[in-house]
């Protein structure tokens, strides 16, 4: 152990020294100022490098190291989270980064087949302090012993499941196991379905995919980054801090209720309206609302120019709608074929009212006449009035806003029904892909974002120039004498213009590309990975598609979770629309999470649907069974059994119906209800939907009666220890026959 200490102890001094370099080398890379373009472009990728080691070194201080692979060669390799290099020219590696091939055979060696190596060290630290050793020999004839051998090999990955939950999932890093390894480091080409039951690790497979792939792709997924889509803002929070540990922090995390910049989902959907409002069909609904607002007009519209009056009636406007309708544009992009269009008309109108020989019929007008009229015709407010009312300008919140209030006509009376509500500015999840899809339909009008982007030019430019005068009067006022205001000194003034000064601090865009990505609804990404994939409408699916034009994807989830009603449920169903039969398919079958004693119970409640249903097979048991108790005073009965599962250092959770929540709550120390949970708490309380893909070490649930199967199946897995149930109601039958 004292060789260990000496390697960590000569380790974190190089990386504090590494981090006081890097520290002072962004400072001085900041403060350079005003430098030749050539310069500047090199003191962006310095900060941006520098910052970036410096972010990842922060990330995983304290637990850097944790593993050793001795070679048959002779030669020795350290794991770590990131891999380190000595200052030299021969930039030697002091530290493997766990995602580098040489560290691969640390996750993939056995006995039958040891991969070059000798032996496999585990580091367990606590700080910067080794705390445990385990050693697995992998060569049989090799007789050095060192008295930290596992004879399993089990133990570290034993005390990983076994220890406390913090409320945040930690990297797995150190306990990968080759099944694992082998979907981690798949290619990234096209689509890859994930599969696994609870406790599978798919979501922490997932994670730390998407850090290998960033690790091995780096200059494409830098640029595009990578998108992580999960089921709620608490299981976003609770995976939070996964990438970072693995220094990676260039991803965007979401919900699919945060995918359309500027809108975030608060509001809650009925299970009927989420249902309807993520159909396929959603689609061709959204265009016929949209094709009616290219309206005719009814019967006439009367615009007065020059004391004439010049009546559009259906017949021409429905001529100009055709014609724009041809060029096959979005909404509002389409909409100034319509002006030019409907202009036109009205120019032939007026000419012929005004320009017609009354004798012969023949044209007194020559062209120049036709174009001053109709450029007096384009300053007639009546005349926008007019085109406004047939083709007016679209947002997709306008539009969604105003189908959702009245939605007859478009849908069933029923599904209207289930969908209408008033104009309101709130937005639930299921709203989020009906925007996206008014967007694509609506377009942008590209002549108002120019004007936008010159308006935001000119506002810079002034405000460019205003620097440099400033700058220009310090200089007089310091050189106040003739002779000094002749000298060879040169201020901003001497060497640019307030408009390139402008497209400077333009330039000066230090966003990461996550960023970026967030802010923008048309960007692609270089990968898209879904958790509880199987739960996404196929309207959200439409969304996600348009994010991945290249079609390069993970998909974690478990089609017998599917609980939202709007849920695809098969990966048949989801991909065949967009990929047809170019995806792959792989399944995780070992449970880490689940003690069998849980997972028995677990299982019983689905077999009663799905008599062939096989669930993941649990790597441990902890000889504690679940237990089920009766009673007549549900928030009394609660409260007692959360004092009696309250673990000495770990979490709770508490999962009932989102209607029982304020009565539990208010029994409950330090509980809250309605808010999104904080998983920090010893105590918290989830409805089951909160509750999938998070995991704690006691779970009581409350009146599984009222659930659904898949919804009973992912409250009854979350458990790491032990697991409670407490009911007013009969318990369902399947679940009654194995807590008996």
């Amino acid at each position: 152990m004292q060789r260990e200490q000496e390697f960590i102890d000569g380790l974190y001094a190089r990386v504090d020294a590494l981090r006081g370099d890097t520290e002072a080398g962004v400072t001085d890379a900041l403060a350079q100022g005003n430098t030749p373009m050539q310069a500047r472009l090199e003191r962006d990728i310095l900060v941006a490098e520098r910052s970036g080691l410096l972010a990842a070194l922060n990330a995983v201080d304290g637990s850097l190291c944790f593993g050793r692979i001795d070679l048959t060669s002779g030669e020795s390799h350290h794991i770590g989270r990131i891999g380190l290099r000595t200052d030299d020219e021969e930039r030697t590696p002091i530290l493997i980064d766990w995602r580098a091939n040489v560290a691969r055979p640390f996750y993939l060696a056995t006995g039958h087949t040891p991969m070059g190596l000798r032996r496999r060290r585990h580091i367990t630290t606590g700080g910067r302090t080794v705390t445990a050793l385990h050693d697995e020999i992998l060569d049989l004839g090799d007789q050095e012993r060192t008295g930290h051998e596992d004879p399993t090999g089990d133990a570290v990955l034993l005390a990983a499941l076994d220890a406390a939950r913090t409320g945040r999932m930690h990297d797995i890093v150190q306990t990968i196991q080759a099944e694992q390894d082998e979907i981690i480091r798949a290619p990234h080409r096209g689509v890859l379905v994930v599969e696994g039951g609870p406790g599978t690790g798919k979501t922490a497979v997932a994670l730390h995919r998407a850090a290998y792939l960033l690790y091995e792709h780096r200059e494409l997924l830098a640029k595009r980054a990578v998108l992580i889509v999960g089921p709620n803002p608490a299981f976003l929070g609770y995976i939070g801090e996964v990438l970072p540990s693995l220094g990676e922090t260039g991803v965007l995390l979401a919900t699919v209720g945060e995918l359309f910049p500027g809108v975030r989902a608060t509001a809650r959907d009925s299970r009927a309206a989420a249902a309807v409002k993520g159909r396929a069909d959603m689609s061709d609904v959204l265009a016929e609302v949209v094709s009616d607002w290219q309206a005719l007009p009814d019967p006439v519209i009367a615009i007065e120019h020059d004391r004439e009056i010049l009546m559009l009636d259906d017949g021409l406007v429905k001529v100009a709608r055709d014609r724009t309708r041809a060029a096959r544009l979005p909404h509002n992009a389409a909409r100034e074929i319509f002006e030019g269009h409907i202009l036109n008309t009205l120019t032939e109108l007026y000419a012929e009212r005004v320009g017609t020989d009354p004798y012969d019929g023949s044209s007194l007008l020559d062209p120049s006449d036709i174009t001053q009229i109709r450029d007096d015709l384009a300053e007639n407010p009546e005349v926008w009035a007019a085109i406004d009312q047939l083709w007016p300008r679209l947002t997709p919140q306008r539009l969604v806003a105003d189908f959702l209030a009245d939605p007859v006509g478009y849908l069933p009376d029923e599904d209207a029904a289930a969908i209408r509500r008033p104009v309101t500015r709130e937005w639930t999840v299921a709203d989020v892909p009906l925007l996206d899809e008014a967007a694509e339909l609506l377009g942008e009008d590209d002549r108002v974002r120019r004007a936008l982007a010159e308006r935001e030019r000119e506002t810079q430019v002034a405000y460019a120039q205003g620097v440099l005068d400033v700058s220009y009067a310090s200089r007089t006022y310091e050189f106040e004498d003739k002779e000094a205001e002749d000298s060879e000194v040169l201020s901003a003034h001497d060497i640019i213009d307030a408009e390139r000064f402008a497209e400077r601090q333009e330039e000066d865009d230090h966003r990461s590309a996550a960023e970026r990505a967030a802010a923008d609804r048309t960007w692609a990404f270089g990968h898209i990975i879904v958790d509880e994939a199987q739960e996404l409408s196929p309207m959200a699916w439409r969304l996600l598609m348009r994010r991945s034009p290249t079609r390069s994807m993970t998909l974690v989830g478990d089609p017998a979770q599917t609980a939202e009603a709007a849920g695809v449920g098969s990966w048949a169903g989801i991909l065949e629309p967009y990929v047809e039969d170019r995806w792959e398919h792989t399944r995780l079958g070992v449970n880490y999470r689940t003690p069998a004693e849980i997972m028995d119970v677990a299982a019983a409640v689905v077999r009663a649907e799905q008599p062939d249903f096989e669930p993941p097979s649990s790597v441990r048991s902890t000889g504690v069974r679940p237990w089920a108790r009766a009673t007549d005073d549900l928030p009394g009965a609660v409260a007692k059994a959360v004092e009696e599962l309250t673990p000495e250092e770990g979490r709770l959770a508490v999962i009932a119906p989102r209607h029982l929540h304020r009565r539990l709550a208010a029994r409950l120390d330090g509980v809250t209800a309605g808010a999104e949970p904080d998983l920090t708490h010893d105590v918290v309380l989830l409805d089951p939907r909160q509750s999938k893909g998070l995991e704690f070490d006691s779970v009581l649930v409350v009146e599984p009666g009222l659930y659904g199967t898949s919804d009973l199946y992912v409250a009854l897995t979350r458990a790491t220890q032990r697991l409670g149930v407490v009911h007013s109601r009969a318990l369902p039958k399947s679940l009654a026959a194995v807590l008996a």
